[in-house]
């Protein structure tokens, strides 16, 4: 019972933190800025927010700086919208699955190489392009 709250609150929680950063946080270090996921702890004492953040490094880390800085505000701000007991800390992260999930394909790539004629080109004793329904119509 409590993990179905705890993920309702987590998806909350992300959608109104995407929200307030989109619209209220005006701190010029935070770039674009997507959050990803929220994993609430069981006590509500703190919260981790997944965002990605487009830029080279430089601007990923100075969001992630500005995001920070804004997270007292952010907390105030939930407070004021979610009708909680207890508004979790937030502590940022990047997000990484993306890069993880790029790495894992590449690495499979290099490990199972396409063999030829299992390119995925057809179905398999096909023939003729076509399907081999030409001519007699």
């Amino acid at each position: 019972m409590a993990s179905k709250r705890i993920a309702r609150l987590n998806e909350q929680l992300k959608r109104e933190i995407a929200g307030l950063v989109r619209s209220d946080v005006r701190d010029p270090r935070v770039g674009l800025v997507s959050v990803t996921a929220v994993q609430v702890a069981t006590d509500l004492g703190s919260a981790r927010v997944f965002v990605r953040v487009l830029g080279g490094d430089q601007e990923r880390a100075e969001s992630l700086e500005g995001l920070e800085a804004a997270a007292p505000f952010l907390r105030r701000a939930l407070g004021q919208i979610l009708h909680i007991r207890r508004i979790p800390e937030l502590r940022f992260q990047e997000d990484r699955s993306m890069e993880q999930a790029r790495r894992i394909e590449q690495i499979l790539s290099e490990v199972l190489p396409v063999k030829e004629g299992e390119d995925g080109g057809g179905t398999p004793g096909d023939g003729a392009p076509g399907g081999g329904g030409e001519g007699g119509e």
